[in-house]
């Protein structure tokens, strides 16, 4: 069983994660067919009245309704490659490396000519579905349907294909919104609370299944809050409406014809519908689609931690009552969380207003704030409750200004150092400890490595423990903190190396570390 996005090819399937060689794989879960795609917000259910609804007759109408509104999707990629054989490969300065490389400069491969492969191109197509959200040409689908097409075609119930734009797409949680200029204005089908269904409900499904056009299915909302690891957001609703290739992007109704999630995956251990399938929830989709419509893209809240599960064992050792909240494990520098001067080892307990009740539910609350609110956080520390104030800023930004990534300042390691990952190495202040440990004298300031990562840039330049970083990029380094702005600061100049002036066996020489994560 794998995890494959949903799209219906003719000749290829460019949501299948395995035809797609030239993107970065994404994590696969065993037994788990990402049928379209990815994500959904944690939410907090409250207790529900123990009510049952009422079972519908028929879903009929509300199909005949609702059909309109749901649109095929059609996409084009021209596909290169190279044609004809290539010079065979050997050792360097092999005699036969010079020879074959003479002869196809001289004659050209067999059937090629002047030795210069031909581009071989070819159109590949794909379907999925979408639905209308405003009857001006708005539409909604899975970021994957649409990804990397040159030409996307929208066929509406009545057959008539209308070209579409991408008007934004958003990778985390695979929602992509198109614009399509109608002549006249468009069915469109309103969004649905998915915080307020529950499990049990009845739900519908309409989509493009293997292409046959607008297929209804129906069946119940068999759980909420699914994480697949499909993304930073996971919160899947789960339903055993029939999906197959080609829902990607589809909506799932309530009984009311409210849309409450996007179809994007499946379980299956065949590719086919087992009655395992995962929509993107409403409450998360609605608010990306509202951003990409005003902006063009996502503006996501960001405090600027990496955090981690508080486990009983950890709340023990921490003194809490029980096992709730999110653990800082790393700090970015220059980050909302730095300036409001929370530490490792915080555990977030409220954000907002809102409970933190565990690890997955700090991301979605964060990335729902607005940009510059200032929030109130509370945190435990020192075994006692603690308030902070800060302000959100933006997660978009952030990635653009080089902030996220291996750059945080991280908790201490068994080196009994600080991990600073963008150099595969840790360090520690220089104290009486180090200086007795290592041999440097008391007038000697700097950092002292304590661990280096095997595969990193740091190792193969022969940095090791017991080496004092001195300077990075002209600039002196005294803790943690100091090295990881100077790596952030050289992020933002779009610099691939930092030029570190670091101190062994009483030598001090200048020694370029390459950045993890840099091309």
């Amino acid at each position: 069983m794998t995890l494959s996005l949903f799209d219906h090819a003719h000749g290829r399937t460019p949501g299948s994660l395995a035809d797609r060689p030239q993107r970065s794989p994404r994590r696969l879960i065993a037994g788990v067919v990402l049928a379209l795609g990815v994500v959904g917000l944690p939410m907090v259910q409250g207790p529900q009245p123990a009510q049952a609804r009422e079972i519908p007759d028929s879903f009929a109408d509300l199909a005949e309704t609702l059909l309109p509104s749901v649109v095929n999707i059609s996409t084009t990629q021209i596909l290169s490659g190279n044609r004809g054989p290539e010079m065979p490969q050997f050792p360097p300065g092999s005699p036969f490396e010079e020879f074959f490389k003479d002869f196809f400069d001289r004659h050209g491969a067999p059937g090629v000519p002047n030795g210069k492969p031909r581009l071989q191109q070819r159109r590949a197509t794909s379907l999925g579905s979408g639905f209308i959200i405003d009857s001006s040409g708005l539409i909604v689908t899975n970021n994957h349907v649409i990804k990397d097409a040159e030409e996307i075609t929208v066929i509406l119930q009545d057959n008539t294909a209308l070209k579409a734009e991408v008007v934004g797409a958003d990778e985390k949680t695979d929602v992509a919104l198109l614009k399509v200029d109608a002549k006249s204005p468009l069915p469109a089908v309103a969004w649905g609370d998915a915080d307020t269904a529950r499990v049990g409900d009845w739900v519908m499904a309409i989509g493009n299944p293997f292409g046959l056009g607008g297929t209804v299915t129906a069946g119940i909302i068999s759980a909420k809050t699914r994480d697949i690891n499909a993304g930073p957001y996971d919160n899947f609703i789960q339903t055993d409406a029939a999906i197959n290739k080609g829902n990607s992007g589809g909506p799932l109704f309530n009984v009311k014809g409210e849309v409450i999630g996007i179809n994007t995956a499946i379980f299956s251990p065949s590719g086919g519908s087992v009655g395992i399938g995962f929509a993107v929830p409403s409450t998360l989709a609605k608010q990306v689609v509202s951003d990409l419509k005003q902006y063009g893209r996502t503006r996501r809240g960001w405090i600027g931690v990496r955090i981690q599960s508080v486990t009983d064992e950890i709340a023990e050792g921490l003194k809490l009552d029980k096992a709730r909240g999110a653990l800082v494990a790393a700090i970015t520098a220059g980050g909302p969380s730095e300036k409001a001067g929370l530490k490792l080892g915080d555990v977030i307990l409220t954000f907002d207003g809102h409970d933190v009740p565990d690890m997955r539910s700090l991301p979605r609350l964060v990335a729902e704030t607005d940009i510059g609110k200032k929030v109130a956080v509370t945190v435990w520390r020192d075994g006692k409750e603690q308030n902070v104030k800060m302000e959100v800023a933006e997660l978009e930004k952030a990635e653009a200004d080089g902030l996220l990534g291996s750059d945080a300042q991280t908790a201490p390691d068994d080196s009994g150092g600080v991990a600073i990952e963008g150099l595969g190495l840790s360090v520690a202040r220089l104290d009486d400890r180090a200086r007795s440990e290592f041999g440097y004298d008391q007038d000697e300031t700097g950092l002292v490595i304590t661990a280096v990562t095997d595969d990193s840039d740091a190792a193969k330049k022969g940095l090791e423990p017991g080496v004092l970083i001195v300077r990075v990029n002209q600039t002196d380094v005294e803790t943690p903190e100091d090295l990881t702005r100077a790596i952030t600061a050289a992020r933002k100049e779009g610099r691939k190396t930092v030029l570190m002036l670091v101190e062994v066996r009483g030598n001090r020489t200048f020694i370029p570390v390459r950045l993890g994560g840099a091309e």
